[in-house]
């Protein structure tokens, strides 16, 4: 049961933060939960492998370059996802911080 209500919450957060950025478009809530899907996916197994390939240059810039992969995974979402675009990679960044600051709020308040 906690898992639907996690995957509806960062459904919903996908959906708030398509909405309040005109560079990202979101056809649907349908649509933003198979996002939060496909995200969590990629970001299980995807992810980790990138930042471990790409540690000696996220070490040189203190970490930062965690930043651009992470646009890079939602632009990968994106093209795997239809009705979901990014129109770069510079909203695609502005996204990722967004909704994880948009997915820690709607977190602490349903608990």
């Amino acid at each position: 049961m906690q898992l639907i209500v996690n995957l509806l919450i960062n459904g919903f957060a996908v959906f708030v933060v398509a909405y309040l950025l005109p560079g990202v478009h979101v056809d649907s809530f349908f649509t933003a939960v198979i996002v939060a899907i496909v995200l969590g996916v990629v970001n299980a197994f995807l992810k980790p492998l990138l930042l471990l390939l790409t540690l000696p240059i996220n070490i040189l810039t203190l970490g930062l370059f965690t930043l651009i992969i992470n646009g890079l995974l939602i632009l990968l979402t994106s093209a795997f996802v239809p009705g979901f675009t990014v129109r770069n990679i510079g909203w695609a960044i502005i996204f990722s911080i967004v909704l994880a600051l948009v997915n820690s709020v709607l977190h602490a308040l349903a608990k």
